[in-house]
């Protein structure tokens, strides 16, 4: 049996909230932390937690409004993988431990999604208790392509050639 995916560390946690504006300034106000994107066609909005230019020190909230979150989420943890090579044998491996993995999107896949935004890659998959959990690999900040949205790990590389 292979051995589990290796955890660096918690990447992001997310709440729903009330009033996304509202979150908003009080997550940068009173908490103190930067917003890294907002996205008002999802009503949700992103922070991050400690220097995103540090990954040992980096981490990331996202706040939804109520019934805006992807996946059908009920709660959601991400952990973060230091390895892409481990990221993207993470879906063969839940396969082969009964676990279905997942694209951002809620869909069955074979490969992770990457969020051009941040960017990073990411598999998904659900506990038991049907909760939401995410490995998450963040890539070459130099790379960054919001334009491409959320993709495929395959389409990532064609677009990135």
């Amino acid at each position: 049996m292979n051995k589990p995916i290796q955890i660096r560390g918690l990447f992001e946690t997310h709440l729903t909230v009330s009033d996304l504006q509202r979150s908003i300034r009080f997550y940068c106000d009173i908490v103190g932390l930067s917003l890294a994107y907002e996205m008002p066609e999802r009503d949700a909005a992103f922070f991050w937690i400690g220097n995103p230019s540090h990954s040992s020190i980096r981490s990331m909230l996202g706040i939804w409004s109520i019934g805006t979150t992807p996946i059908s989420m009920r709660l959601h943890i991400a952990f973060e993988v230091e390895k892409i090579k481990d990221l993207l044998s993470a879906p063969q491996q839940l396969k082969a431990k009964g676990i279905m993995p997942l694209s951002f999107f809620g869909t069955e896949s074979t490969e992770p999604s990457v969020i051009g935004w941040m960017p990073a890659a990411a598999i998904y998959f659900k506990d038991p208790d049907g909760h939401l959990v995410e490995y998450l690999t963040m890539l070459d900040e130099k790379i960054k392509r919001p334009d491409l949205g959320i993709v495929s790990w395959s389409e990532w590389l064609s677009q990135n050639r």
